[in-house]
C-alpha cells in the first residue's frame, strides 16, 4: 500500500492509512457499480448509523435567521451527535471491543463539519476516512469489505453530508473557490474516477456533458459528484469549477485518477490548515520526527 508521510509541526505522521486508503481502495473499485453489492453485518450497521444521522436532519429543520448561510439549527443537530456518538459506535462494534468506542467516536464527530463555524470541508471528509480506518484496525471491517466500504458506507455518508450542506447552508471550510477541485469533497473523485477506468463508453470529456451525467449519475460516484455541483452552483461549468473543467480534457480515467491522488496528497494531506485539526490517538498514532 501507499503511505503518505506528512510533516505536522515537528512530527511525522503516517497520515495514516488515509493516503494508503485512498490508494488501496482504488484497485477493487475499478469498473464496478454499487447496485449489486450485498452488505455484511458491520456494513449494514454502519449504513443504519448514517440513516440515523439522516433522520435527525429531518427532525431538526432549519431555523429562521437573518443570515442566509450557516443555519444555527446545525448546532442542535450536532449536539445530538455529540451526545450519542459513543452509543452509535458501540452499536457497530462487537462487545469485546467496546473499550475502543470512545476513541473511534471522536472521528465520527469530526467527520460532519464544525459546529462553531457551521462549515464542512476535506478535513472533515478525511476524519470519516479515519473513522473507517479505525474500524479496519480493530477488525470490525475487513479487506474483503473494500467494495462495500466505498459504495455502501462512504456513498451513504456522502448522501448525508450533501443533505447537511443543503439543509443548513454550510460554508465550505478552507475553500479555494474556483481553483479548488470542489467546495466540500475530494475522495469520491478519486474512487469515482477509479470506478470508470476501462469503461467502454464514458471518457473524462463526458462528465461535462449534462445529458451523460443525468443518464448515468446513479451508477457512478464521480458523476454523482458532478450532478451535485451543478445543482448547487449557477453559471457555466468552466467558470464555477475550473479545475474539473481542465480535468475533463485529460485523455483517460487512469491518468485522471493518478493526478487526483497526487493532488489529494499535496492539497489535503500535506496542507497544515487541513491537518492541524486532525486527531491522533492509540489507533492512528503520530511519531515525533527525529532531527
Amino acid at each position: 500500500g501507499l503511505c503518505f508521510l506528512g510533516r505536522v509541526g515537528t512530527s511525522r505522521s503516517c497520515l495514516p492509512p488515509l493516503g494508503r486508503m485512498a490508494w488501496a481502495l482504488k484497485a477493487p473499485v475499478r469498473g464496478r457499480g454499487w447496485w449489486r453489492l450485498r452488505g455484511c453485518s458491520p456494513i449494514e450497521k454502519l449504513v443504519a448509523l448514517l440513516n440515523t444521522l439522516d433522520r435527525w436532519i429531518d427532525e431538526t429543520p432549519p431555523v429562521d435567521q437573518p443570515s442566509r448561510f450557516g443555519n444555527k439549527a446545525f448546532r442542535t443537530w450536532y449536539a445530538k451527535l455529540d451526545q450519542e456518538a459513543e452509543n452509535l459506535v458501540a452499536a457497530v462494534i462487537p462487545k469485546h471491543l467496546a473499550s475502543a468506542a470512545p476513541e473511534v467516536a471522536v472521528y465520527l464527530k469530526e467527520a460532519v463539519g464544525n459546529s462553531t463555524r457551521i462549515d464542512y470541508g476535506t478535513g472533515h471528509e478525511a476524519a470519516f476516512a479515519a473513522f473507517l480506518c479505525c474500524l479496519c484496525k480493530i477488525g470490525v471491517l475487513r479487506v474483503d469489505d473494500q467494495m462495500a466500504i466505498v459504495f455502501k458506507v462512504f456513498n451513504r455518508y456522502l448522501e448525508v453530508m450533501r443533505k447537511l450542506q443543503k439543509t443548513y447552508r454550510m460554508e465550505p471550510a478552507g475553500s479555494q473557490g474556483v481553483w479548488g477541485l470542489d467546495d466540500f469533497q475530494f475522495l469520491p473523485f478519486i474512487w469515482g474516477s477509479s470506478q470508470l477506468i476501462d469503461h467502454p463508453n464514458l471518457e473524462p470529456r463526458h462528465f461535462v456533458d449534462e445529458k451523460v451525467v443525468n443518464e448515468n449519475h446513479k451508477d457512478f460516484m464521480f458523476l454523482e459528484c458532478i450532478l451535485f455541483i451543478t445543482e448547487m452552483k449557477t453559471g457555466p461549468f468552466a467558470e464555477h469549477s475550473n479545475q474539473l473543467w481542465n480535468i475533463s480534457a485529460v485523455p483517460s480515467w487512469s491518468k485522471v485518477n493518478q493526478g487526483l491522488i497526487r493532488m489529494y496528497k499535496a492539497e489535503c494531506l500535506e496542507k497544515f490548515p487541513v491537518i492541524q485539526h486532525f486527531k491522533f490517538g492509540s489507533l492512528l498514532p503520530i511519531q515525533p520526527v527525529t532531527s
